[in-house]
């Protein structure tokens, strides 16, 4: 029995052992150099491909950083090109309007990022999105992530702007409309019914908390038509899984992006849109709340 189970514990070492020797030969070429070169040849596709995209998205703008990167960290500009563009903005399921619209938003939430949000609402202008879109995104975080974030993001849009000679009417809204009720039909359009569960929830303890959700949250900003109901649900959701910690909020808007017409895999498409921007571990804690969504919905990601 114990020569047994030496053997079998040799045999497993073995093939550790093995695995990790063949890794080494494979990226040293020196134990299948036909392999190796395949290797190689899929990495320069990855890379070929990222450049593509990067151009595509940011003009020469793109080129400069990575370039800019040369001289200190120059792996981090090739996994700059050959992971964020070469494997996730490469992907299908979301045109590239609405993967910088989700970008934007995602890097405006986190609040201290800049130079990268100045980046990519230049990129977001390069791919089409209307300047006043790119303003409405920013105006639509304000109930998730609050004013300060909101401001300093316009401040950027502003500088933007400003540096491509971009002008526009910012539009003004104006609905005499009872805030109350018009919120409560757009809760109703978006949430379903269970948004206003949500609201009733606070009457023993916050009922000026629903007010104001209902008033402002979705009586002031989500009436707005400057942003359609499934690009704010794209900005919504990209902004909930970059702020982190929002798994309750992030449940009810990812149900709410099936409700105006988002497909199960195009939710994820946004979810997994975002790793470069927040990094995995906030990815798979939304992927996690979007399983449970599709599972009590018996949606399928297709």
């Amino acid at each position: 029995m114990n020569d047994a189970r030496s053997t079998a514990e040799m045999t497993r070492r073995a093939t550790l052992t093995g695995g990790a020797l063949v890794g080494i030969g494979l990226a040293e070429g020196l134990l299948n150099p036909a392999s190796a070169a395949a290797a190689a040849s899929r990495d320069d596709s990855r890379y070929e491909r990222g450049l593509a995209v990067l151009h595509e998205t940011s003009g020469e703008a793109g080129a400069a950083v990575i370039e800019s990167l040369r001289d200190i960290a120059p792996d981090l500009g090739r996994f700059v090109v050959e992971f964020a563009y070469g494997d996730v903005y490469s992907r299908a399921g979301l045109d590239l309007r609405e993967r910088e619209l989700s970008t934007v938003a995602a890097l405006a939430a986190q609040g201290d990022a800049a130079p990268q949000l100045e980046f990519h609402i230049g990129a977001a202008l390069h791919v089409g999105v209307r300047p006043e879109e790119v303003i409405e995104a920013l105006i639509h975080i304000v109930p998730f992530m609050g004013f300060p974030r909101a401001l300093n993001a316009v401040a950027v849009a502003r500088k933007v702007f400003a540096d491509r000679g971009v002008s526009f009417e910012p539009p003004v809204m104006d609905d005499p409309r009872d805030r109350y009720l018009r919120g409560t039909q757009k809760l109703v359009e978006i949430d379903g019914h269970h948004g206003l569960e949500v609201i009733e929830s606070l009457k023993d303890i916050a009922p000026d908390l629903g007010r104001f959700i209902v008033e402002f949250t979705f009586g002031d900003v989500y009436h707005r038509p400057w942003l359609s109901p499934r690009r704010r649900q794209l900005v919504t959701v990209a902004a909930l899984t970059a702020f982190g910690d929002t798994a309750p909020q992030l449940r009810v808007h990812i149900g709410a992006a099936l409700n105006v017409g988002l497909s199960p895999a195009q939710v994820v498409e946004t979810l997994i849109h975002v790793v470069p921007y927040a990094g995995f571990p906030r990815v798979l804690n939304a992927i996690g709340v979007a399983r449970e969504v599709f599972e009590k919905r018996n949606t399928p990601v297709r």
